[in-house]
């Protein structure tokens, strides 16, 4: 476990003013497709007021601002005390870049709700090492601007990040894995048909994940959040097909600490990894750290919608029953 203790934000309510930063890729570039006005309304009808870093809209050949205005936005949100909460723009590739500038000490002493997914694993779990405090993998500023479907995305952010009880996750009725900041007129939604259950078992544990390629990045660094007894959170984007997906896992609980590993939850794969059940079931097959323990799979996060709010850091029981349908699964996050 991690050898700091548990930091728990406080929440955010009615009235605070939430700071969004752009760690990875610019805000220029969802600009593109200007979706903001549901993004306003949302947040007006939370009753939360959007502030802006400086740097936000600078735009290099890599899409970022520098790495140094991107820490000193990061580090001016988390030290300025009229901010509540952090959303990032969006992901991208580079958030571990920050890692070596970033003054852990400074966002220890204000700890407050920071949310981001995809690339902004890097900066959660290290945030995780190295001061024990629970961030949010969940929706990114930009997320908010899809106009349908969005509901249960939403109703699972408030649920971690302005409550304390505990939450219980159920499948959602449909989703969707499609390019809807482009395009939000013909959208087809899926009908869900549930989680699967690969391993049966129980376990509860200190979630850590994300996206596990990010995640990967920081093996062999003090960045690296302990895996023992660790309750593992992990999916991928659509440039991850079954190999890269399997190897990386391998690589993930072949760690110091994996035996630790109380038990994993896949999140839902993009169509475009072509990742079926039959691959999954083998790959969790040939990993000795998972043997006993349980695996779910198909569960509402990744890079598809809608996306569920979970806290790196914070805890979750997990049980997986014997048949493969998921029917008898339950999941609830109990610390965030």
């Amino acid at each position: 476990m991690s050898a700091h203790a548990t930091i728990v934000p406080p929440r955010l309510r009615s009235g605070d003013t939430v700071r969004v930063v752009a760690p990875a890729r610019s805000r220029a570039m969802i600009m593109e497709h200007d979706n903001t006005r549901w993004i306003d309304e949302r947040f007006a009808a939370m009753g939360l007021t959007l502030t802006f870093g400086e740097h936000v809209d600078e735009d290099d050949q890599f899409r970022s601002a520098s790495i140094e205005h991107r820490v000193a936005d990061l580090h001016a949100a988390f030290a300025d005390p009229s901010v509540a909460g952090i959303l990032t723009v969006i992901g991208g590739f580079n958030s571990n870049e920050l890692l070596p500038h970033l003054d852990f000490d400074l966002i220890a002493a204000h700890p407050k709700v920071f949310c981001g997914y995809s690339d902004i694993t890097a900066l959660q779990n290290a945030i995780l090492a190295r001061t024990g405090l629970i961030t949010y993998s969940g929706p990114h500023w930009s997320s908010w601007g899809m106009r349908d479907h969005f509901e249960p995305t939403g109703d699972w952010f408030r649920a971690a990040v302005t409550t304390e009880d505990p939450i219980v996750v159920e499948p959602s009725a449909a989703w969707t894995d499609d390019a809807w900041f482009a395009d939000q007129d013909t959208r087809t939604p899926v009908p869900n048909a549930g989680w699967r259950s690969l391993r049966p078992g129980q376990a509860s544990g200190r979630i850590v994940g994300g996206n596990l390629c990010t995640l990967n990045l920081l093996q062999g660094t003090a960045n690296m959040p302990s895996l023992d007894g660790a309750l593992l959170f992990v999916e991928d984007d659509f440039e991850s097909n079954t190999v890269a997906f399997a190897r990386n896992l391998t690589s993930l609980l072949q760690q110091p600490g994996a035996d630790g590993v109380t038990g994993l939850v896949l999140g839902r794969f993009q169509e475009a990894s072509a990742v079926t059940w039959e691959a999954l079931d083998e790959i969790v097959a040939r990993q000795p750290a998972l043997a006993g323990k349980p695996v779910l799979a198909g569960v509402d996060f990744g890079h598809t919608s809608p996306l569920l709010t979970f806290p790196v850091g914070g805890t979750a029981d997990l049980a997986v029953g014997p048949d493969d349908d998921g029917t008898r699964a339950s999941l609830t996050i109990t610390r965030h």
